[in-house]
């Protein structure tokens, strides 16, 4: 587990325009224990990449080029952990996002406390390679490495918070999660502060399209009056 104390000589490379947002984020992050350098383009990215970095944080639209470019550029040659930075937060722009090879996506305005926990999630992700592991169950495959998801040796089309949603069952398989760990973990929110119906609408359209009988599921299995577990 990667702790504050875990986080000691850990880098960051900040590729974010904006000066102030870059320097609050770098200045939070070595008060919590982390290195980071900050770079304000593509250009001065990709220069600073040499140096060797434990994680990027990278803005999506830099004033010399897109960071959705950047990020495919670096995935051709390295699995560095990549978290993006964007004022686009539809789910279209979220899964464009995580197809060209980002770990994690936080959307503007963003609590420089969640952007760390998101940090540190990666984080152990990275240390335990679980991101790039391949699930299989029952005729569900699912990549974690390439976010690709496949029933039956079909692929499923899955929006952002769809497959977050999946892959924290998956990740918690043989665990029952109440509803409200599942909107601290898929939404990042209290669910005093979400609606009620947003999570059994969002199962519901995970459940059709993994092919499940909703009466009679495999994958998502309902806890009545608690919450959902993964299979058996």
């Amino acid at each position: 587990m990667i702790s504050g104390g875990g986080l000691f000589m850990k880098s960051v490379l900040i590729a974010e325009d904006d000066p102030v947002i870059n320097g609050g984020i770098k200045y939070f992050l070595e008060k919590n224990g982390l290195k980071a350098v900050s770079v304000f383009s593509c250009g001065e990215a990709e220069k600073a990449l040499n140096n060797g970095f434990s994680l990027i944080i990278l803005d999506i639209n830099l004033p010399d080029g897109s960071g959705l470019e950047l990020c495919c550029k670096i995935r051709e040659k390295s699995d560095i952990p990549i978290i993006f930075l964007t004022a686009n937060d539809t789910d279209e722009d979220m899964i464009e996002g995580f197809r060209s090879g980002c770990d994690d996506y936080i959307s503007k305005p963003f609590s420089v406390e969640v952007l760390l926990q998101r940090i540190k999630a990666v984080l152990r992700r990275s240390a335990s390679g679980e991101s790039k592991d391949i699930f299989t169950y029952k005729g569900l495959t699912v990549d974690f490495g390439k976010m690709n998801v496949f029933v039956e040796s079909e692929p499923v089309k899955l929006s952002a918070t769809e497959y977050k949603l999946l892959e924290v069952l998956i990740k918690n398989k043989g665990q029952v999660l109440t509803r409200n760990t599942l909107f601290e973990r898929v939404w990042d929110i209290d669910g005093d502060f979400i609606d009620e119906n947003t999570l059994s609408v969002h199962i519901k359209r995970l459940r059709s399209k993994l092919r499940e009988d909703s009466r009679n599921p495999k994958y998502i299995i309902t806890v009545f009056g608690i919450g959902y577990t993964f299979g058996e």
